[in-house]
């Protein structure tokens, strides 16, 4: 049994404000705008005093770090959450002297605008699905030493198709009792993440537009003989079509459809009538990227 003596030290630390619920309605003339976040930050620097003696002379209150989110929501807009991210980091790591760097996570919920008549309503909107866009953004070093990451993504994106998708030929042993299938349904609830190789002259939301596209016409055409190849294939066309992302993380839980015994019944199921199971299921990650990508820096450091 292998023991240790040496002295215990404090080997990396992190704090933050998580889960700002922040709504911000653009009132610039009769059409409203809005805007729906979820903004968690962190903060890394010169704080291990705080953990080591409870010395708090270098910690900015988590409250202040909440006001500041807030505060910063003001700005004129509509904002893409990237930029608003940018922002708020980028005033943490500028204007408070103990922070090395800021890490900003924002979650957006999308509202859908109610229409009236076939007429689009100024001021009243619906609530869009589970489906969630983020964004996390990353700024470190004063001055001309400043660096920034950002990361694009969408979570929940919950899509099924009822074809196109198979699974089998694959390795067996004397606890496989899955049978091969030629035709199944396939879905799953994505999670994706998409690394930008710059932050300069982005159209934010018209890339995020565009990559939910790419990854739902790809799941939707491409052939499925596995959820690891539908992943790949989705990573490589967002990469093609979008030649400022570096790399693009996707996970994916196989959200399984049975075919229901109903035989039993005397009824024939053809692929009609599934029962829909919530768990175990598979859980499939890919990470894609070009050969020539920047390094990640801190980009995915949390």
């Amino acid at each position: 049994m292998l023991e240790l003596s040496g002295p215990i030290e404090l080997s990396d630390h992190r704090y933050g404000k998580a889960e700002n619920r922040i709504v911000r309605v653009y009132r610039d003339g009769a059409r409203h705008e809005i805007r729906d976040v979820n903004v968690s930050t962190v903060l890394r620097g010169d704080f291990a005093d705080a953990y080591v003696s409870g010395d708090q002379s270098k910690v900015l209150p988590t409250d202040t770090q909440k006001q500041t989110a807030y505060a910063y929501a003001k700005k004129p807009g509509p904002q893409p959450i990237e930029d608003y991210a940018l922002a708020l980091a980028g005033h943490f790591v500028d204007a408070i002297e103990p922070v090395a760097s800021a890490r900003i996570e924002v979650d957006e919920y999308a509202w859908e605008r109610v229409e009236v008549g076939g007429i689009e309503h100024d001021h009243t909107w619906v609530r869009q699905g589970t489906e969630v866009r983020t964004a996390a953004v990353t700024v470190a070093g004063k001055g001309s030493a400043q660096r920034a990451w950002v990361i694009g993504g969408v979570k929940d994106l919950t899509i099924l198709k009822s074809t196109g998708s198979e699974f089998a030929d694959f390795l067996t042993d004397e606890f496989t009792v899955l049978a091969p299938t030629r035709d199944r349904m396939l879905a799953t609830s994505l999670a994706v993440q998409w690394r930008f190789a710059d932050t300069a002259g982005i159209d934010w939301d018209a890339v995020y537009a565009g990559v939910r596209a790419r990854l739902v016409g790809t799941f939707a055409t491409q052939h499925s003989k596995a959820l690891q190849q539908t992943l790949f294939e989705m990573g490589k066309a967002v990469l093609a079509d979008f030649p400022v992302l570096a790399e693009i993380r996707l996970a994916a839980p196989n959200k399984h459809h049975f075919d229901y015994d109903l035989g039993r019944f005397g009824i024939e199921n053809n692929g009609e009538v599934y029962h829909a199971a919530d768990r175990p299921y598979g859980l499939i990650h890919a990470t894609v990227r070009r050969a020539d990508a920047p390094e990640a820096g801190q980009a995915w450091e949390q």
